[in-house]
């Protein structure tokens, strides 16, 4: 269920003089494993990794995510810095494994793309790109493709600031929290300066390599009986001592953040969209004198008639999946096709994700 776990006994590798162990694999570092959902995969490579080893990342598989065995007998990519998370997945929409990993760039630490056909041999590795954002130590990065909408990546970098020092009794200067970045082609990023994740009020949060993200997330039960569920997500914490954990946040699903509006109001104009579908659904929450409405506007910002925002019925509430209607029609099927751009006035409001979808379908349609 993604909150109880078990720790297996699966007595594969001897460690301390004792085979009565969980370990997976020895002599690599920085393992991250990942299930490949490429199609063509082969059952006894099911399960992939890659790993720092022999100066540089090596390829790995497995049938059962349990018994791995080398893929190539030499490291399939070299350049860069192999001592944090390592990462690669089958990209799904684009039909080939990316892969993402630590290189340093102008004395900082960054991180490092390429792409591969069959996962052992892969393009020369290319810088991310940040659209100007604030040049800050990035020292893993959690990249992954959003289960709810894969075309879009979301990485939860660790950021490193290593000049600071809040507990003075620790013996290494640095502390780290962690950011939210989002892309639709791997290359170009938009990357939040506001920390996703802050160390928060727990002292052992407050020095170096606390506050990582482990790879990926969970959908889990909400422990609000007939509420949602919601997305679980876990960091380390109580680096250096012998207290050493992860701990599990919960968030909404989609509230990674969210467009928002004081009591006041404020308004959203989107750029202009070509969607298929027949209901436009808003993943939304409001105060109980809080509104949204949409309206709908050609791509030159007329307002189509029918779908003016001042003909939108009133939307107030919380919920992930709100359907907007006009006049009592949620029916946008005739739009479907043309570019639109939807304007979306907000009071006391937050939205957090926008789709358009088929009629009893959960398939994102956008």
């Amino acid at each position: 269920d993604g909150i109880n776990w078990s720790k297996p006994n699966l007595g594969l590798f001897e460690f301390d003089g004792s085979f009565e162990n969980n370990i997976v694999w020895v002599g690599a570092h920085n393992f991250t494993p990942f299930k490949d959902e490429n199609p063509a995969c082969p059952e006894d490579s099911r399960y992939k990794a890659i790993a720092s080893s022999q100066g540089g990342l090596m390829a790995y598989g497995s049938p059962d995510g349990i018994h791995w065995r080398e893929l190539a007998g030499h490291p399939v990519i070299t350049e860069g810095a192999f001592d944090s998370q390592n990462l690669a997945f089958w990209d799904g929409i684009r039909k080939r494994y990316v892969e993402f990993h630590r290189a340093f760039r102008e004395g900082r630490r960054d991180i490092m793309t390429c792409f591969s056909s069959d996962f052992i041999h892969w393009s020369k590795p290319v810088f991310l790109d940040y659209d100007g954002a604030a040049p800050h130590h990035l020292y893993t990065n959690a990249v992954k493709p959003y289960f709810r909408a894969p075309h879009i990546f979301l990485g939860f970098p660790k950021r490193f600031m290593p000049e600071r020092k809040k507990i003075q009794d620790h013996p290494y200067e640095g502390l780290s929290d962690c950011v939210l970045m989002t892309s639709r082609d791997r290359l170009r990023w938009h990357i939040w300066n506001e920390a996703f994740l802050r160390p928060g009020p727990q002292r052992e949060r407050w020095w170096e390599r606390n506050n990582m993200a482990s790879w990926g997330m969970l959908v889990t039960r909400s422990p609000v009986d007939g509420a949602p569920d919601e997305l679980s997500m876990y960091f380390n914490e109580a680096y250096y001592t012998d207290d050493l954990k992860l701990r599990r946040f919960s968030i909404r699903i989609d509230g990674f953040v969210s467009i928002n509006a004081p009591y006041s109001g404020g308004e959203l104009l989107t750029h202009p969209l070509v969607f298929s579908g027949d209901e436009l659904v808003l993943n939304y929450s409001t105060s109980a004198a809080g509104s949204i409405r949409v309206g709908i506007l050609d791509e030159y910002g007329t307002a189509v008639k029918g779908f003016e925002l001042e003909r939108c019925d009133e939307i107030y509430g919380d919920e992930l999946e709100g359907v907007v209607s006009w006049g009592g029609s949620t029916d946008v099927s005739a739009l479907s096709g043309r570019a639109v751009r939807l304007r979306v006035a907000l009071r006391d409001a937050d939205l957090f994700s926008l789709r358009f979808r088929r009629r009893r379908s959960s398939e994102i349609r956008t």
